[in-house]
């Protein structure tokens, strides 16, 4: 068995590779897709920050290529001609950031309900305005969440934990924890109304791009927050912009878009109910260790012939 693995890896790469599976040969390849050795005749590839025309073109020279791991939840940006002309397996890196993702959303939610901005402001300005600011409580808010795979269940159980009342969307209906109640795909629209704080938490596919745009948002309450920590095409930002503006929605906490880095000039920067973050809610120390952990428990059942964890169905784009 080979394996074509990333060169910016090699140090931590190796020794869990030793441990998986003793007998593989690693070729290790730079960020422009040069490889130390023949890939032609390698079956495994893991996928780390490559552009995907890079990724495209390794690919195209690995006629026995079996497996492509992506160290990401988003398979989007993986789903090259050369991947989907191929009866390829893929697998990603669902949950390795669900924890850091979901205490952004809880961030999100606690500086909108305690008026965390204006409280800095006060503190900046040196004034006591106590008078000026009405904080509210989570207990017993609603929480709607659009999509209950790893990042929706661990948003779940963190708003479980203030008492909210957590409702959620997922393709195939069935009961998740720390959820009140699990509706089908779609059936999130009916329920815009009842939700105090709704959260983007769904993958980007083909049927999820700009599935949130003015008809929901007008469904939305006047009071209600928007949270998108999944992707900025997910979400009509045109449309946003109109309803943050009109304060037709309370705000938006937004760390995903569809142009990023966002562009200076973007009216998201200058309005006063968005709280915006550059795509950080991913990130932690341990995410790197979890993704390289994950990697190597599937060489090591790919290796022995056991199914893989985290097969995504590329057809469905996750």
């Amino acid at each position: 068995m080979k394996l074509v693995l990333p060169q910016v890896l090699a140090d931590e790469l190796a020794p869990r590779v030793s441990a998986a599976a003793p007998q593989a040969a690693i070729v290790w390849f730079d960020e422009h897709g040069h490889a130390s050795g023949d890939i032609g005749d390698a079956t495994v590839l893991l996928r780390w920050f490559t552009p995907p025309e890079v990724l495209n073109s390794m690919v195209e020279r690995m006629p026995a290529l079996r497996w492509l791991h992506i160290p990401r939840v988003g398979i989007d940006s993986s789903l090259v001609p050369a991947v989907m002309e191929r009866d390829i397996l893929i697998t990603n890196s669902a949950g390795i950031n669900a924890e850091p993702i979901a205490e952004f959303v809880m961030l999100f939610m606690l500086c909108h309900a305690k008026q965390a901005r204006e409280l800095l402001q006060f503190q900046a300005a040196r004034e006591w305005g106590w008078r000026s600011v009405q904080p509210v409580e989570l207990t017993r808010k609603t929480v709607l969440i659009i999509g209950m795979g790893k990042i929706g269940q661990a948003i779940a159980r963190r708003a479980k934990a203030f008492d909210m009342r957590v409702i959620g969307s997922r393709r195939r209906p069935q009961p998740v924890a720390n959820v009140d109640y699990v509706m089908g795909d779609g059936e999130w629209r009916a329920h815009l109304g009842e939700a105090d704080f709704v959260v983007v938490a769904a993958p980007l596919t083909p049927a999820t791009r700009g599935m949130f745009g003015a008809a929901e948002l007008a469904a939305m309450r006047p009071d209600a927050y928007l949270i998108n920590v999944a992707r900025g095409e997910i979400v009509d930002e045109a449309a946003l912009v109109d309803a943050l503006r009109g304060e037709r929605i309370a705000g938006a906490g937004l760390d995903v878009f569809t142009e990023e880095p966002l562009p200076p000039d973007h009216p998201f920067w200058g309005l006063p109910n968005v709280f915006l973050t550059p795509h950080v809610s991913w990130y932690s120390p341990e995410v790197r260790p979890r993704t390289l952990s994950l990697f190597a428990e599937n060489l090591q059942r790919f290796a022995s012939g056991q199914p893989l964890l985290n097969i995504v169905d590329k057809q469905a784009g996750y």
